[in-house]
């Protein structure tokens, strides 16, 4: 096939072209800059200029592409609202180049959107259009392009992780490490799920030559880790204290990030393991967060 990747030179995406290319098919990554056009080429693979706010960049570029797999997403979460909604009509725009085609497009979310009670593992086959996650807009927006018939396959990710970069804890990393106190909320058993960038990158290459429209995916490989762990491991890599802060002191000390340390974001797989074939076999997030910390003290 041939692949239009959005996003192609970022975490996830960097790792999902070569992917891609090793399997037989050829790529078409979206970049907005001369230096990503560069590294796209390096790469052995076609680009095309454009970012997610020009939207007619973006139908330019479903043009000749036999599938499109949309993982671009601004993650400056000070602006995270806007950003979703941003997120919404970029796949708004990418399903008008596909109407009718019957051409498949993945889009990625986050597993929170399948949380059904609070404290419940996320599952692949619940969606709440209420959910109250600015992030909802992606699926709606993803909804919406089945509701036209379009072929749309939703990935939804966890904390996705290297050595280099693990989601949200990173965030969480670099503030310990600012602060000098590695801290969580209360009892710190909320826990967070999470699977490395190598075994992500595979599972949207099946979602793509296996997945079926309308369906949702989990990156999940690790169903759910205490912060309460991470609050641990991040104290003991980085030689700072460990703490508890109450809910009232959260947003005070966490900012921005109070708005997901108290959260259980667990996920389920069953059904992505099942269904693609799917079996993660990359490093777990605390294995990876110790290694990060070790070259980052």
């Amino acid at each position: 096939m041939r692949v239009f990747v959005t996003g192609a030179t970022g975490f996830v995406g960097s790792k999902l072209v070569p992917e891609l290319v090793q399997a037989g098919h050829q790529v078409v990554g979206l970049t907005r800059s001369q230096e990503g056009a560069n590294m796209l080429a390096l790469a052995g693979v076609g680009w095309h200029r454009g970012d997610i706010e020009d939207l007619d960049s973006l139908r330019a570029g479903v043009n000749g592409c036999d599938g499109i797999i949309h993982t671009a997403f601004d993650h400056n979460f000070a602006n995270f609202v806007a950003n979703c909604r941003k997120d919404s009509r970029a796949i708004a725009a990418l399903g008008d180049a596909l109407e009718g085609t019957g051409r498949p497009i993945i889009i990625t979310s986050g597993t929170g959107m399948g949380t059904a009670r609070p404290s419940e593992p996320s599952t692949e086959d619940h969606f709440d259009p209420e959910h109250p996650n600015p992030r909802v807009a992606s699926e709606l927006a993803a909804l919406e392009l089945s509701r036209r018939g379009i072929d749309v396959r939703v990935m939804r990710l966890s904390q996705i992780h290297d050595r280099v970069r693990q989601g949200l804890v990173t965030y969480v990393a670099e503030l310990a490490r600012r602060k000098g106190v590695s801290a969580y909320v209360g009892e710190g058993l909320n826990r967070w799920s999470a699977a490395h960038v190598a075994d992500t990158a595979r599972l949207f290459r099946l979602a793509l030559e296996k997945g079926e429209a309308g369906a949702r995916y989990h990156a999940a490989a690790e169903e759910g880790i205490a912060f309460r762990r991470i609050a641990e491991v991040l104290g003991q890599r980085l030689g700072v204290p460990v703490t508890v802060i109450s809910p009232g002191e959260a947003e005070g000390h966490f900012g921005w990030l109070a708005a997901f340390v108290d959260k259980d974001m667990s996920a389920l797989s069953t059904k992505t393991r099942e269904r693609l074939g799917w079996h993660p076999v990359g490093p777990g997030l605390l294995s990876d967060l110790q290694e990060w910390q070790a070259s980052a003290a």
